[in-house]
């Protein structure tokens, strides 16, 4: 039977709607997605681990093929939230097991690992202005100390510590991540904080350290996995294959971390 040229336009119509479909398709694939044509991993990491982006991302970038990291840090009850809300992440790192068990159990990861321990510290400012020789030395409100919030991993390990030791501490803030803690003390906005080792050696000379009784029997385990929406799983596995690595092993150990056996 003849087509009719309304056919031919029928016709003409589903094909151009087909190769829409098409372009959509690889438009939407997981291929390179930064703007140097290799594929871009989200990490939503702990705070903590900020001290390993530098060498993370140059790691990632040695790959063949090489990959591009964005990494967001923060405190690791804010990004599991984060991640169940939907926002984009291939990769979740966090301090502790209880912050990735509520992922795990939320269905936005799947099959932790393991990756390092940490332990707490105080520091003070460079100097100790305040004078602080110990824990001890917060049984008055004399002295302004700055921890983590107990909902967060750094703020939960604080309290055990606080228990265990027996003392009675008056913070003058309560903040989200360790890194503000940190940043509250080497600014000289408080007399003290208590951070995780591996933020003390970061900071360098701008604080000093004071070892906190007790501390080793209470670290902090960090563990990674990958996030079940990742848009790249493949690249995702690679990163955490990658942070498991003699290499970033050594890096974490260098950072004042404990890896994980």
């Amino acid at each position: 039977m003849p087509t009719t040229p309304s056919g031919l336009r029928h016709h003409a119509t589903a094909l151009m709607l087909a190769a829409a479909g098409l372009l959509l398709a690889s438009c939407s694939s997981a291929g390179p997605s930064s703007a140097t044509g290799t594929v871009e991993v989200r990490i939503f990491g702990a705070s903590s681990t900020r001290v390993i982006n530098d060498e993370l991302a140059a790691a990632a970038r040695r790959l063949d093929p090489p990959l591009d990291v964005k990494i967001n840090n923060d405190g690791s009850g804010t990004l599991v939230t984060q991640l169940l809300e939907g926002a984009p992440a291939d990769v979740l790192i966090t301090a502790d097991r209880r912050s990735m068990d509520r992922a795990l159990a939320d269905g936005t990861v799947g099959s932790p690992q393991e990756l390092a321990h940490n332990s707490m510290v105080m520091v003070v400012p460079a100097g100790n202005p305040a004078d602080v020789g110990s824990v001890a030395d917060f049984a008055d409100e004399g002295v302004d100390l700055v921890l983590c919030d107990p909902r967060v991993p750094c703020g939960e390990v604080s309290e055990r510590l606080i228990d265990a030791n027996g003392l009675r501490v008056h913070p003058v803030s309560l903040e989200g991540a360790v890194g503000d803690v940190l940043g509250k003390v080497q600014n000289g906005e408080a007399d003290a904080g208590w951070v995780y080792r591996s933020d003390a050696r970061a900071a360098g000379g701008d604080v000093e350290i004071i070892e906190i009784p007790q501390a080793a029997d209470f670290p902090n385990t960090l563990f990674v996995a990958v996030a079940t929406a990742s848009p790249h799983p493949a690249e995702a596995r690679r990163i955490v294959d990658l942070l498991l690595s003699e290499e970033i092993t050594a890096a974490l150990a260098d950072a004042g971390f404990i890896p994980a056996a």
